[in-house]
């Protein structure tokens, strides 16, 4: 017996509905959207004022600070190349350095070299105290420069104290590599 066509109430009625799922779905994904815009934007928002907090604060800085004064350049002291066998516990190894001291005029510069063989004495026993792991990093070098400046002016009868004060306590203001060989 053949059955008959079904009707379309019962089609229906056996059948889901496709537009309400695809609704919900569509309502999921555009909510899910509006959460991550907003987090986005709090993201975005949050950066531009720590940005602007950060700059603030350096816009500050430069008002407070002196000018510089290019007509008076400052004064470099080249030093002779240190040859020096670093600390041994990692093997025998050995630093070649060529720097500079930097100093706030000439005559300071002339100055230096009545003390040059004291100033020489210190930075060797400093460089032959060293480890080539110490040496390998640019931040072991930034260090190692702190510690000859503050050597430096010890022995000039400065502050012999290093690290945490960025302005240096004598006659010496930094110091320059123009080589560095470790081997």
């Amino acid at each position: 017996m053949a059955k008959a066509p079904a009707t379309p109430k019962a089609e229906a009625a056996g059948s889901v509905p496709i537009a309400p799922q695809r609704s919900k779905k569509l309502l999921i994904i555009a909510v899910t959207l509006v959460v991550v815009a907003m987090l986005l934007f709090a993201g975005v928002a949050g950066l531009l004022m720590l940005k602007k907090a950060k700059g603030g604060e350096h816009a500050e800085d430069v008002e407070t600070s002196e000018p510089f004064d290019l007509s008076k350049p400052p004064t470099f002291v080249a030093l002779e190349p240190f040859v020096a066998n670093l600390a041994p516990d990692e093997g025998d190894r050995y630093l070649q350095v060529v720097l500079a001291l930097r100093v706030g005029d000439a005559k300071t510069g002339e100055m230096l070299g009545g003390f040059m063989p004291e100033i020489r004495h210190q930075i060797n026993l400093l460089l032959t105290s060293k480890l080539p792991s110490e040496l390998s990093t640019p931040d072991g070098r930034e260090i190692l420069a702190d510690e000859i400046v503050a050597r430096t002016n010890a022995v000039l009868g400065g502050s012999a104290k290093s690290g945490g004060a960025k302005a240096p306590q004598g006659p010496i203001q930094a110091v320059f590599f123009n080589s560095f060989i470790i081997q």
